[in-house]
């Protein structure tokens, strides 16, 4: 059995060693097998670096474990799985690691690791945050805007309002201040003030459906509504209409902004597609999208009747607030949107499935699609022109 050498012995050779004398005159010398002083290398031998001193032991595996992460990233690369992420994506995400708190991660890392460049990281970090401060001051200045609007009674033009608010301090020109007036669907008092005001009067009092939610043929009644989804730190607006014949989504549109062109243009778009049905009859509430002189106009001018619910009174447009309902609950609540595209691919993929796939009890429990393609093939139509019926 060989001696056994005490720690001390042990340290002097490995010290020796490290001075540059060779293993095998050490051996030879002090009568030590090579492999004994190999051994003693590995065990008392340690590997310096500025940070931290390692043994050979945990050198070594902290060696495996690099040689492993090098496998790893190769054969990502080689699969091409990166390539096919979309750089939103990657912008996405890296924006929530280098955001997160404690952070330990430099962007170097952060950018090598999903194949970024770090140029176009801070482009999108630094544009992102400018977008978010000027959102932010928008909506404090369409809110103030809206404030003096109603505090005058809707009397004041673009000029009065930019006036007053130069006297508090805030500094706009006319023309933003009139695209705002705009956009919030706000109209100062003008010649024909007694005129409109009677026939915004005279649309406000029908109810036609009277919470008879039913039709004898597709395109006969649509209602829509306009529902509020936050999205990070700002608000997404969603507008639908459906065909309340076919329970069937014929027309939607998200937006940033809950203005009368959110409406109109979803109304526009499902009138085209839909062939500009005849005898149309055209619910909602009462928002201010949809008594606006611009949208009332033009559903006039497609010859289409508009009804109301009544104020405060959500169950007059009870089927348009059920879909919002489903919606939030079978697919918005599920999920955490990371962007205004996120939020609208969502939408877009529900109403696909609410469409095509999800059956309805109101249609004994037949897909819309399906129940409209069915309602054709009984009137011996063609499926590609169902709006004309």
């Amino acid at each position: 059995m060989p001696a056994e050498h005490p720690v001390e012995f042990k340290c002097k050779v490995i010290q020796r060693y490290k001075k540059g004398e060779s293993i095998k005159d050490l051996s030879q010398e002090l009568n030590i097998a090579q492999s004994t002083v190999y051994h003693w290398r590995k065990e008392f031998c340690s590997i310096e670096t500025p940070q931290h001193t390692y043994t050979p032991k945990e050198f070594d595996a902290i060696s495996r474990k690099l040689e492993k992460l090098e496998h790893e990233k190769e054969i990502i690369q080689l699969s091409g799985f990166l390539e096919k992420v979309p750089l939103k994506t990657k912008l996405a995400t890296l924006e929530k690691l280098y955001k997160t708190e404690e952070n330990p991660y430099s962007v170097y890392e952060l950018c090598e690791a999903l194949g970024v460049a770090r140029g176009t990281f801070y482009n999108h970090i630094f544009r992102r945050a400018d977008r978010s401060e000027y959102d932010r001051e928008q909506e404090a200045l369409m809110l103030k805007v809206q404030q003096i609007f109603d505090d005058c009674s809707q009397r004041f033009d673009a000029e009065k309002i930019r006036i007053i608010l130069a006297e508090s301090g805030i500094r706009v020109n006319k023309k933003r201040v009139a695209a705002i007036m705009q956009e919030l669907d706000l109209h100062s008092v003008r010649p024909d003030a007694k005129k409109q005001f009677k026939k915004r009067q005279q649309y406000r009092k029908q109810n036609l459906l009277e919470r008879q939610f039913t039709a004898e043929r597709p395109n006969q009644i649509w209602v829509s509504d306009i529902t509020y989804f936050k999205v990070n730190s700002y608000g997404i607006y969603f507008c639908m209409i459906l065909d309340l014949f076919l329970r069937k989504i014929v027309g939607w549109r998200v937006s940033r902004n809950a203005s009368t062109n959110l409406v109109t243009t979803t109304f526009r778009n499902a009138y085209r597609e839909r062939g500009e049905p005849k005898d149309l009859t055209f619910h909602s509430d009462r928002g201010k999208q949809y008594t606006s002189g611009a949208f009332m106009e033009l559903l006039q001018k497609c010859g289409t009747k508009q009804s109301f619910s009544a104020t405060g009174q959500p169950h007059d447009n009870a089927v348009a607030e059920t879909f919002f309902a489903t919606f939030k609950k079978e697919e918005a609540y599920r999920r955490e949107y990371t962007s205004e595209q996120n939020f609208r691919r969502s939408v877009e993929q529900y109403i696909a499935f609410y469409n095509e796939t999800r059956p309805h009890r109101t249609l004994k429990y037949k897909t819309p699609k399906a129940f409209e393609d069915e309602y054709l093939t009984k009137k011996g139509c063609s499926n590609s022109d169902p709006a004309k019926k």
